[in-house]
Protein backbone atom coordinates (compact mmCIF):
# COMPACT_ATOMS: atom_id res chain seq x y z
CA UNK A 1 0.00 0.00 0.00
CA UNK A 2 1.11 3.57 -0.61
CA UNK A 3 1.69 6.46 1.76
CA UNK A 4 0.01 9.84 1.38
CA UNK A 5 2.49 12.67 0.88
CA UNK A 6 1.36 16.23 1.60
CA UNK A 7 3.38 19.30 0.65
CA UNK A 8 3.41 22.68 2.37
CA UNK A 9 0.96 24.01 -0.20
CA UNK A 10 -1.34 21.03 0.40
CA UNK A 11 -1.40 21.78 4.13
CA UNK A 12 -2.11 25.45 3.43
CA UNK A 13 -5.09 24.52 1.25
CA UNK A 14 -6.60 22.02 3.66
CA UNK A 15 -6.99 23.73 7.04
CA UNK A 16 -7.32 27.17 8.60
CA UNK A 17 -6.66 28.56 12.07
CA UNK A 18 -10.21 28.23 13.36
CA UNK A 19 -10.23 24.50 12.59
CA UNK A 20 -6.68 24.10 13.92
CA UNK A 21 -7.74 25.51 17.29
CA UNK A 22 -10.54 22.95 17.55
CA UNK A 23 -8.17 20.10 16.61
CA UNK A 24 -5.54 21.16 19.14
CA UNK A 25 -8.11 21.74 21.90
CA UNK A 26 -9.36 18.17 21.43
CA UNK A 27 -5.75 16.95 21.67
CA UNK A 28 -5.35 18.64 25.04
CA UNK A 29 -8.59 17.04 26.24
CA UNK A 30 -7.19 13.66 25.14
CA UNK A 31 -4.01 14.27 27.15
CA UNK A 32 -6.21 14.91 30.18
CA UNK A 33 -8.25 11.71 29.84
CA UNK A 34 -5.27 9.54 28.92
CA UNK A 35 -6.30 8.76 25.35
CA UNK A 36 -3.17 10.54 24.08
CA UNK A 37 0.43 10.29 25.25
CA UNK A 38 3.12 12.87 24.48
CA UNK A 39 6.87 12.18 24.49
CA UNK A 40 9.14 15.20 25.12
CA UNK A 41 11.56 16.39 22.45
CA UNK A 42 15.08 14.96 22.20
CA UNK A 43 17.98 16.46 20.27
CA UNK A 44 20.97 14.92 18.51
CA UNK A 45 23.79 17.20 17.51
CA UNK A 46 26.78 17.41 15.22
CA UNK A 47 28.88 20.49 14.43
CA UNK A 48 26.50 23.04 12.92
CA UNK A 49 23.58 20.59 12.95
CA UNK A 50 20.69 19.65 15.26
CA UNK A 51 18.11 16.91 14.78
CA UNK A 52 15.02 17.45 16.93
CA UNK A 53 12.72 14.45 17.47
CA UNK A 54 9.34 14.24 19.21
CA UNK A 55 6.52 11.69 19.16
CA UNK A 56 3.05 10.92 20.47
CA UNK A 57 0.27 8.37 20.40
CA UNK A 58 -3.35 9.41 19.93
CA UNK A 59 -5.55 6.44 20.77
CA UNK A 60 -8.64 8.61 20.41
CA UNK A 61 -7.73 9.04 16.73
CA UNK A 62 -6.32 5.56 16.15
CA UNK A 63 -2.92 6.93 15.15
CA UNK A 64 0.59 7.65 16.37
CA UNK A 65 3.31 9.78 14.87
CA UNK A 66 6.47 11.77 15.08
CA UNK A 67 7.81 15.12 14.06
CA UNK A 68 11.48 15.38 13.16
CA UNK A 69 13.15 18.59 12.12
CA UNK A 70 16.65 19.76 11.43
CA UNK A 71 18.21 23.13 12.12
CA UNK A 72 21.41 24.36 10.46
CA UNK A 73 22.79 27.68 9.32
CA UNK A 74 20.72 27.13 6.17
CA UNK A 75 17.48 27.12 8.17
CA UNK A 76 15.03 24.50 9.43
CA UNK A 77 13.24 21.59 7.72
CA UNK A 78 10.18 19.94 9.27
CA UNK A 79 8.45 16.60 8.61
CA UNK A 80 5.62 14.73 10.35
CA UNK A 81 4.82 11.05 9.84
CA UNK A 82 1.61 9.32 10.87
CA UNK A 83 1.03 5.61 11.60
CA UNK A 84 -2.04 3.42 12.04
CA UNK A 85 -2.20 2.06 15.61
CA UNK A 86 -3.73 -1.26 14.57
CA UNK A 87 -1.43 -2.26 11.72
CA UNK A 88 1.60 -0.10 12.46
CA UNK A 89 1.58 0.96 8.82
CA UNK A 90 2.75 4.43 7.85
CA UNK A 91 -0.24 6.45 6.64
CA UNK A 92 1.27 9.77 5.70
CA UNK A 93 4.42 11.84 5.41
CA UNK A 94 3.85 15.58 5.62
CA UNK A 95 6.01 18.63 5.06
CA UNK A 96 5.37 20.37 8.35
CA UNK A 97 6.53 23.98 8.46
CA UNK A 98 3.04 25.40 7.94
CA UNK A 99 1.56 22.63 10.09
CA UNK A 100 3.87 23.67 12.92
CA UNK A 101 3.00 27.32 12.55
CA UNK A 102 -0.70 26.53 12.71
CA UNK A 103 -0.53 24.23 15.72
CA UNK A 104 1.70 26.61 17.67
CA UNK A 105 -0.73 29.45 17.10
CA UNK A 106 -3.65 27.16 17.84
CA UNK A 107 -2.22 26.16 21.23
CA UNK A 108 -2.09 29.82 22.22
CA UNK A 109 -5.61 30.21 20.89
CA UNK A 110 -6.78 27.40 23.16
CA UNK A 111 -4.96 28.89 26.15
CA UNK A 112 -6.32 32.37 25.45
CA UNK A 113 -9.84 31.00 25.11
CA UNK A 114 -9.62 29.45 28.58
CA UNK A 115 -7.42 31.94 30.43
CA UNK A 116 -7.89 35.46 29.06
CA UNK A 117 -10.71 37.66 30.26
CA UNK A 118 -13.79 37.11 28.12
CA UNK A 119 -14.06 40.85 27.54
CA UNK A 120 -10.41 41.36 26.55
CA UNK A 121 -10.10 43.61 23.49
CA UNK A 122 -6.45 44.77 23.49
CA UNK A 123 -3.30 42.82 22.65
CA UNK A 124 0.45 43.33 22.66
CA UNK A 125 2.47 41.22 20.25
CA UNK A 126 6.24 41.02 20.60
CA UNK A 127 7.75 39.65 17.41
CA UNK A 128 6.92 40.07 13.74
CA UNK A 129 8.05 36.77 12.25
CA UNK A 130 6.04 33.91 10.81
CA UNK A 131 5.06 32.54 14.21
CA UNK A 132 3.92 35.99 15.31
CA UNK A 133 1.44 36.00 12.43
CA UNK A 134 -0.22 32.81 13.67
CA UNK A 135 -0.20 34.01 17.29
CA UNK A 136 -2.15 37.08 16.31
CA UNK A 137 -4.53 35.19 14.05
CA UNK A 138 -5.26 32.61 16.76
CA UNK A 139 -6.12 35.24 19.35
CA UNK A 140 -8.48 36.95 16.89
CA UNK A 141 -10.31 33.62 16.57
CA UNK A 142 -11.15 33.50 20.30
CA UNK A 143 -11.37 37.16 21.34
CA UNK A 144 -12.83 40.24 19.65
CA UNK A 145 -9.78 42.48 19.45
CA UNK A 146 -10.12 46.21 18.94
CA UNK A 147 -6.50 47.32 19.24
CA UNK A 148 -3.15 45.58 18.77
CA UNK A 149 0.28 47.02 19.48
CA UNK A 150 3.24 45.26 17.91
CA UNK A 151 6.95 45.59 18.57
CA UNK A 152 10.10 44.07 17.10
CA UNK A 153 13.65 45.39 16.88
CA UNK A 154 13.47 46.37 13.21
CA UNK A 155 11.25 49.48 12.67
CA UNK A 156 10.63 48.67 9.01
CA UNK A 157 9.59 45.08 9.74
CA UNK A 158 7.21 46.02 12.52
CA UNK A 159 5.60 48.72 10.37
CA UNK A 160 5.19 46.29 7.47
CA UNK A 161 3.75 43.66 9.82
CA UNK A 162 1.25 46.16 11.23
CA UNK A 163 0.09 47.20 7.78
CA UNK A 164 -0.03 43.70 6.27
CA UNK A 165 -1.69 41.91 9.18
CA UNK A 166 -4.00 44.83 9.88
CA UNK A 167 -5.33 44.62 6.35
CA UNK A 168 -5.50 40.81 6.40
CA UNK A 169 -7.39 40.61 9.70
CA UNK A 170 -9.28 43.90 9.59
CA UNK A 171 -7.58 45.18 12.76
CA UNK A 172 -6.19 48.44 14.05
CA UNK A 173 -2.54 47.42 14.54
CA UNK A 174 -0.08 50.02 15.80
CA UNK A 175 3.68 49.55 15.43
CA UNK A 176 5.34 50.92 18.58
CA UNK A 177 8.98 51.62 19.36
CA UNK A 178 9.47 49.55 22.52
CA UNK A 179 8.28 46.31 24.07
CA UNK A 180 7.22 48.19 27.20
CA UNK A 181 5.02 50.50 25.12
CA UNK A 182 3.33 47.48 23.60
CA UNK A 183 2.77 45.65 26.88
CA UNK A 184 1.58 48.56 29.01
CA UNK A 185 -2.22 48.31 29.61
CA UNK A 186 -2.65 45.38 27.18
CA UNK A 187 -5.09 42.69 28.29
CA UNK A 188 -3.45 39.95 26.20
CA UNK A 189 0.30 39.75 25.59
CA UNK A 190 2.00 37.25 23.28
CA UNK A 191 5.72 36.80 22.75
CA UNK A 192 7.03 35.09 19.61
CA UNK A 193 10.72 35.93 19.29
CA UNK A 194 14.17 34.38 19.37
CA UNK A 195 15.18 36.51 22.37
CA UNK A 196 17.55 35.06 24.97
CA UNK A 197 16.79 37.72 27.59
CA UNK A 198 13.42 39.02 28.90
CA UNK A 199 11.73 41.40 26.51
CA UNK A 200 9.84 43.60 28.98
CA UNK A 201 9.41 44.51 32.64
CA UNK A 202 6.84 42.14 34.15
CA UNK A 203 5.63 44.90 36.46
CA UNK A 204 3.97 46.43 33.40
CA UNK A 205 1.51 43.56 33.07
CA UNK A 206 -1.88 44.93 33.99
CA UNK A 207 -4.27 43.32 36.45
CA UNK A 208 -6.39 40.76 34.62
CA UNK A 209 -3.86 40.27 31.81
CA UNK A 210 -3.05 37.01 30.07
CA UNK A 211 0.46 36.26 28.74
CA UNK A 212 1.34 33.67 26.06
CA UNK A 213 5.07 32.83 25.96
CA UNK A 214 5.86 30.75 22.87
CA UNK A 215 9.14 31.79 21.28
CA UNK A 216 11.65 29.74 23.25
CA UNK A 217 12.03 26.01 23.89
CA UNK A 218 15.49 26.00 25.42
CA UNK A 219 16.66 26.61 28.98
CA UNK A 220 19.13 29.26 27.82
CA UNK A 221 16.31 31.51 26.55
CA UNK A 222 13.74 33.58 28.46
CA UNK A 223 11.28 35.91 26.73
CA UNK A 224 9.72 37.07 30.02
CA UNK A 225 11.18 37.87 33.42
CA UNK A 226 10.72 36.31 36.83
CA UNK A 227 8.20 38.99 37.79
CA UNK A 228 5.87 37.91 34.96
CA UNK A 229 5.75 34.40 36.37
CA UNK A 230 5.82 35.20 40.10
CA UNK A 231 2.81 37.58 40.01
CA UNK A 232 0.60 35.20 38.01
CA UNK A 233 -2.28 33.47 39.75
CA UNK A 234 -2.18 30.72 37.13
CA UNK A 235 0.81 29.46 35.14
CA UNK A 236 -0.34 26.84 32.64
CA UNK A 237 2.09 24.66 30.69
CA UNK A 238 1.36 22.86 27.45
CA UNK A 239 3.06 19.98 29.28
CA UNK A 240 4.85 20.32 32.62
CA UNK A 241 7.37 17.52 32.01
CA UNK A 242 8.50 19.12 28.76
CA UNK A 243 8.57 22.62 30.24
CA UNK A 244 10.89 21.36 32.97
CA UNK A 245 13.33 20.47 30.20
CA UNK A 246 12.84 23.47 27.91
CA UNK A 247 11.13 26.47 29.56
CA UNK A 248 13.88 28.92 30.51
CA UNK A 249 11.37 31.43 31.92
CA UNK A 250 9.99 28.92 34.41
CA UNK A 251 13.38 27.51 35.38
CA UNK A 252 14.57 31.06 36.07
CA UNK A 253 11.50 31.72 38.24
CA UNK A 254 12.20 28.57 40.26
CA UNK A 255 15.84 29.55 40.70
CA UNK A 256 14.74 32.94 42.05
CA UNK A 257 12.79 31.29 44.85
CA UNK A 258 9.63 33.20 43.89
CA UNK A 259 7.85 30.35 42.11
CA UNK A 260 7.71 26.55 42.36
CA UNK A 261 7.01 23.81 39.83
CA UNK A 262 4.22 22.62 42.13
CA UNK A 263 2.33 25.77 41.14
CA UNK A 264 2.31 24.83 37.45
CA UNK A 265 -0.92 23.58 35.90
CA UNK A 266 -1.41 21.49 32.79
CA UNK A 267 -3.39 23.29 30.09
CA UNK A 268 -4.96 19.90 29.42
CA UNK A 269 -6.57 19.91 32.87
CA UNK A 270 -7.99 23.39 32.29
CA UNK A 271 -9.42 22.32 28.93
CA UNK A 272 -10.92 19.21 30.52
CA UNK A 273 -12.50 21.27 33.29
CA UNK A 274 -10.70 19.50 36.13
CA UNK A 275 -8.90 22.73 37.04
CA UNK A 276 -10.23 26.27 36.83
CA UNK A 277 -8.00 28.53 34.79
CA UNK A 278 -9.29 31.98 35.76
CA UNK A 279 -11.42 32.66 38.80
CA UNK A 280 -11.78 36.45 38.59
CA UNK A 281 -11.12 39.36 36.24
CA UNK A 282 -8.18 40.74 38.25
CA UNK A 283 -6.00 37.62 38.05
CA UNK A 284 -2.89 37.53 35.89
CA UNK A 285 -2.50 34.32 33.91
CA UNK A 286 0.37 32.84 31.90
CA UNK A 287 0.60 30.13 29.26
CA UNK A 288 4.03 28.70 28.52
CA UNK A 289 4.25 26.73 25.28
CA UNK A 290 7.26 24.73 24.16
CA UNK A 291 5.40 22.72 21.51
CA UNK A 292 4.06 19.17 21.73
CA UNK A 293 4.18 16.25 19.32
CA UNK A 294 0.58 15.38 20.16
CA UNK A 295 -0.45 18.67 18.55
CA UNK A 296 1.41 17.71 15.38
CA UNK A 297 -0.11 14.23 15.37
CA UNK A 298 -3.64 15.54 15.87
CA UNK A 299 -3.16 18.08 13.07
CA UNK A 300 -1.74 15.40 10.78
CA UNK A 301 -4.71 13.12 11.41
CA UNK A 302 -7.13 15.92 10.52
CA UNK A 303 -5.13 16.79 7.43
CA UNK A 304 -5.12 13.28 5.98
CA UNK A 305 -8.87 12.96 6.56
CA UNK A 306 -9.45 16.18 4.65
CA UNK A 307 -6.92 15.25 1.97
CA UNK A 308 -8.66 11.94 1.28
CA UNK A 309 -12.05 13.62 1.11
CA UNK A 310 -10.80 16.24 -1.34
CA UNK A 311 -8.36 14.16 -3.37
CA UNK A 312 -5.36 16.22 -2.28
CA UNK A 313 -1.79 14.86 -2.04
CA UNK A 314 0.38 12.26 -3.72
CA UNK A 315 0.49 8.49 -3.20
CA UNK A 316 4.09 7.30 -2.80
CA UNK A 317 5.22 3.66 -2.35
CA UNK A 318 7.07 3.99 0.95
CA UNK A 319 5.24 1.24 2.82
CA UNK A 320 4.61 -1.65 0.43
CA UNK A 321 3.27 -4.81 2.14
Amino acid sequence: MSVLFLTESDVESLIDMTSSIEVVERAFAALADGSAVNVPRARASAPGFLLHSMSATAEYLGVAGWKNYTTTTAGARFHVALYDLHSGRMLALIQANRLGQLRTGAASGVATRHLARTDATSMALLGTGWQAESQLEAVTCVRRLETVRVYSRDPAKRQLFAETMGQRLGLDIQAVDSADAAVRDSEIVSTATTAREPLFDGRLLTAGSHLNIIGSNHLSKSESDVESIAVASTVACDRIDQCRLEAGELVDAVASGRWKWEQAIELADIVAGTHIGRTDDAERTVFKSVGLAVEDVAMAAELITRARDRGVGQAIPLDVD
